[in-house]
Parts: C-alpha cells; sequence; structure tokens
C-alpha cells in the first residue's frame, strides 16, 4: 500500500529527516514515537504529499505520490492532523461529512450514500448525540473525535493519525485505539504517532523510534521499544515490564 525508501524530508533549504524507509500493507498497523520536534508531523505531511520530498520516494499502491492528483491522495489517505480549532460553527455532522469531499463531482451535493457513511461513522465512535452540535461547542476531546470520523467518511485505504490520541480523556484514548485496531482487521493500513509507548504494544504490529529525523530503530514494538532506546528517544529513565498474556508496559523510573 505504502512504500518510503531512503526519504530525506524537511522544509524549503532545510532538511530536517533522513534516510527513513519502511514498508506499510493492507491491515498493517505501525506506531511512531519520537518526542516533541522529532519530525513525525513533518514526515506525515511529506508522505502526504503536503511538502515536497529532498530525495528517495513515496508510492502508494505502487505510483510515486509525485504523480498522483490531490483528489486521488484523497481517495487512497485519510489524515487526522495534530490540532484543530473549529472557526465556523459546522455541525459535526457537516463535519464528518466534508469528508467525502473526494467522491463528491463539482458541481454536485453529497448523495444519500454520502450521508449513510458519515452517520455510520459518527456512530462507530459513540458520536451520535454531537451530531447536530457545532464543532465550535463542543470540547477539545470531542472534536478530535470528529476529526477521526472525517478522516474514515473519506473510506480510505491509509489512514494516517497524527497523534490521534491529545487531549481525549483515558476512555476516549481507549475508544480510538480500539477503532485503529477494528480498521485494519478490515484491510485499512494505519500509520499513526503518539507520545505514549504503550500505544504502540496494544494496537501496532511494528513501531518507528524517530530521533532527530532519522530512525532510531524500527521493528515489532517488543523488539523496539527497549529501557535504552526510550532513553534515547526521551532522555528519561523507563522500565518496560512484561504484562501476564504477552503485553508490555512503559513504566517512567522516578526517583522518591
Amino acid at each position: 500500500m505504502l512504500e518510503v525508501s531512503d526519504l530525506a524530508f524537511g522544509f524549503p533549504g532545510r532538511t530536517i529527516g533522513r534516510g527513513i524507509s519502511f514498508a506499510l500493507g493492507a491491515g498493517e498497523v505501525m506506531c511512531v514515537l519520537g518526542p516533541n520536534g522529532g519530525g513525525k508531523t513533518t514526515l506525515f505531511r511529506t508522505v502526504l504529499g503536503l511538502l515536497e520530498k529532498h530525495s528517495g520516494s513515496i508510492t502508494l499502491e505502487g505510483r510515486p505520490i509525485e504523480r498522483l492528483s490531490r483528489t486521488e491522495i484523497a481517495k487512497l489517505i485519510g489524515y487526522v492532523p495534530q490540532g484543530h480549532s473549529g472557526y465556523f460553527a459546522y455541525t459535526v455532522r457537516d463535519f464528518v461529512l466534508m469528508g467525502r469531499t473526494a467522491h463528491v463531482g463539482i458541481f454536485s451535493s453529497p448523495s444519500k450514500k454520502d450521508h449513510e457513511v458519515a452517520a455510520r461513522v459518527i456512530a462507530s465512535l459513540d458520536m451520535a448525540h454531537l451530531s447536530e452540535r457545532p464543532v465550535t461547542e463542543i470540547s477539545g476531546g470531542e472534536r478530535q473525535l470528529a476529526l477521526v470520523a472525517r478522516a474514515l467518511a473519506q473510506e480510505p485505504r491509509l489512514l494516517l493519525l497524527d497523534e490521534p490520541t491529545a487531549n481525549l480523556d483515558f476512555g476516549n484514548q481507549v475508544r480510538v485505539l480500539e477503532r485503529i485496531c477494528a480498521l485494519a482487521r478490515t484491510g485499512i493500513a494505519i500509520l499513526f504517532s503518539s507520545h505514549d509507548p504503550d500505544h504502540a504494544f496494544l494496537c501496532a504490529q511494528r513501531a518507528l523510534l524517530l530521533a532527530e529525523g532519522r530512525a532510531l530503530e524500527i521493528g515489532a514494538p517488543r523488539d523496539v521499544i527497549r529501557a535504552d532506546t526510550l532513553q534515547r528517544l526521551y532522555g528519561v529513565s523507563v522500565q518496560v515490564l512484561p504484562l501476564a498474556g504477552g503485553g508490555h508496559t512503559c513504566l517512567p523510573a522516578i526517583g522518591h
């Protein structure tokens, strides 16, 4: 679905990351971990074609990203940005319906199917009670869920989520992570970033540890998320503890 090879990325005149390579197939989930300023968002925007790559290649379903139109990319990739402020008082229903834009003709109105898709994804995130509320009047966490719903309304093959659990309470974090796992089971490839290594353990097959624009390690979470790699990423001491059933969790080693 997605293949990134020896990618260098950044902004015009300034490269901030290089040497990034990975492939992501249908139904796979990969979590990108790294500190603030480590290049996660810039990497995502480059994969989306919003920033021009400096070198290397990005292909979607075997086609170079630069040869795809914005409409073609929008039909393949759903994107949830890191944060969003509601500037216009669209209802949550209409906000989510905007995710169908790539499927609606220039002079056409949303069809019955478009409305059905929007309603279905709203219900899947337990947001039906917010459908008629303006996005300017809901909480930051609820707005983040609306962003996830809007991306899902695109019915993408690949979903990019930049810190999708930011500003969410514990319950809503769990709901979003459960939804990520459920979507992967339907065949959608998912690339998401997080500041919580436990999220990679919970729902990712692979983790990319990104530090100063370079891949520190990439592989199965149990193999690459270790006390030494987390120390290098975040500069803090962390214990990685096994759990009953084969899972793992991270516990900061805070002195008393």
